[in-house]
Parts: structure tokens; sequence; C-alpha cells
């Protein structure tokens, strides 16, 4: 962390990543659903300071240059700061420290998506699902914790279920991501999946999937959708609009699936991503389902 001249810590990625305004852009567009829109701005305010911190972080891993585990030890000493009632130096977090201190967030699910992200720094490949869905756990689960706290619903047996989904999403993201994460020099894709079907790194720098990726990346939608329904009857336990929010969510995970059996499993040639009309039907069937 470098210091300036007035001897206050550099606020990291004030110029370029981690701009507030770039970051709350881009983790809206990523983040919320035609569901989510629909919220009251009470809310949409609250989930953005959610979403703008779990961006932030994930920029500051994925492209900020310099130091990244310097900077991101600076987010952490924010989040002491306002967990000690302090002004935060990072313009993003002071507006989680309302909403921190509004819903009594505890700082755990914070400092393991800040963890994610250093691990990304150290980490590029993960040996079985078991390493992966333990990534999941820092980087995607998190989230849902955050989220069910400003509805007011983190009972322990929704957040077991939201870890479901959660950890479904974020293995939903990475099927849709090969490419781009290989070209940060990351599979996420374990390598005992890769040798069961014959993968090697190369057959995922092509510039199309050849048969055994499909293979390959058909038996990582199939696990992918099963940690999704195993997290599904979250749904009938919320009500209003925490029902809807995170209907939206997992209408979201399944549409992506959706999305990538439509390109016939090629994941190499471009990133697959779910039209409005699906994202519309799996919503209305998330919704009408009962349990």
């Amino acid at each position: 962390m470098t210091s300036l001249a007035d001897g206050s810590a550099e606020v990291p990625g004030d110029r370029g990543v981690g701009d507030p305004e770039a970051v709350l852009a881009k983790a809206a567009h990523e983040n919320f659903p035609v569901a989510l829109r629909l919220l009251p701005r009470s809310v949409r305010r609250h989930l953005m300071a959610v979403y703008g911190f779990a961006r932030l972080v994930d920029d500051l891993g994925d492209e900020a240059s310099g130091d990244r585990l310097a900077q991101l030890d600076a987010i952490d000493a924010d989040i002491d700061r306002i967990y000690r009632g302090e002004a935060p130096a990072h313009p993003l977090l002071a507006e989680l420290a309302t909403t921190v201190r509004t819903f009594g967030v505890p700082p755990e699910p914070l400092r393991r998506l800040v963890q994610a992200n250093r691990q990304d720094q150290k980490v590029s490949r993960y040996r079985d699902l078991g390493e992966l869905v333990g990534y999941c756990e820092l980087s995607a689960n998190p989230v849902g914790h955050l989220v069910l706290y400003v509805f007011g619903s983190a009972t322990p047996e929704r957040l077991a279920l939201s870890d479901s989904i959660c950890t479904g999403l974020q293995l939903v993201e990475h099927w849709q991501d090969v490419a781009e994460d290989l070209a940060r020099d990351r599979i996420y894709l374990p390598q005992e999946d890769l040798a069961r079907f014959g993968v090697s790194e190369r057959d995922l720098a092509a510039p199309s999937a050849g048969e055994p990726v499909r293979r390959l990346m058909e038996f990582e939608v199939s696990r992918a959708r099963t940690m999704l329904s195993e997290g599904a009857p979250l749904i009938a336990t919320l009500h209003g609009w925490a029902r809807l929010a995170v209907a939206g969510f997992l209408a979201g995970g399944r549409a992506a699936l959706a999305a990538i059996v439509a390109a016939e499993y090629d994941v190499l040639s471009c990133s697959p991503k779910p039209t409005r009309r699906r994202l519309a039907r799996e919503l209305s069937s998330v919704l009408l389902r009962k349990g």
C-alpha cells in the first residue's frame, strides 16, 4: 500500500481499476437481472453496496496493476475501519458501511470475498471438485449470505440452501468464461475432469470446442444444474421482495446453462449468454414452483 504525502493510505484503484462509478456500473450490469430492477430503490441501494464491493475486490484481483495483494490488504483494512466505526478510505465502502450498520452484517462474508481474490493470485488450477467448491465458499457463497442479511432472512437453514445456489452460479460463470479465464492463466475446470474426458490445456486454447471439450462441458453443465436444484427450495421459504430477488438469481443461472446447451457446449468461440426471453421464462418457472 502506497502512502501519500499527507500520510493517508492511497485508495486502491481510484484511478482506473476500482473507479467507483465504473465499478457500480459493471456490478449493475452483471448482477441485476430484470427481476431485481423491480425492487424498491431503498433495497436496490443496499444490494448495490454489496455487489459494488464484490465487483471491486474482483477487479482488483483480476485487473489491477502493481501489487494486487497490497491493494486487497487495503480493502481488508477498510473492513476493519467499518467495524471500528471509522470511515473507510475507499468511497465504495462508505456505502457498504451504511448497509453493514443497517442490517447487522457480520464481517466474515466480506473478508472471505477478499480472501478469494488473494487465492486467485496464487492458485490457478484446481485438482478436483472438492477444491473448486472450497474456492466457491470464498468467492461466491458470501454474496448469498450478504443478500439474505439485507432482506433480514439469514437463518442457518437458508444460508445453507443459498450456498448451493451460489456455488452453482459460480460454476455457471466459470463454464461461460473458460476462454477468458485461460487468458489470465486460470483454469477452473477440475484437473481430474480434464483427464477423465481427455482434454488438454491446449484443447482449451483452441478457437472452438472439439468433441472432447463439448463432452466435458456437458458433464459440467449437469453438475452445476444439480447444485442449483439442490438450493432451489430456498425460494419457497422467502416472501415478498426477497423471494423475487433470489428467484432472479436462480433463474439467471438456469438461463445461462440453457445458453451453453444452445451453443452446443462450445464455450471457447464465445461466452454463451441467455436471452431476455429465456430469463423471463426461467423466472416464471421458479416463482410458480411451490417447493
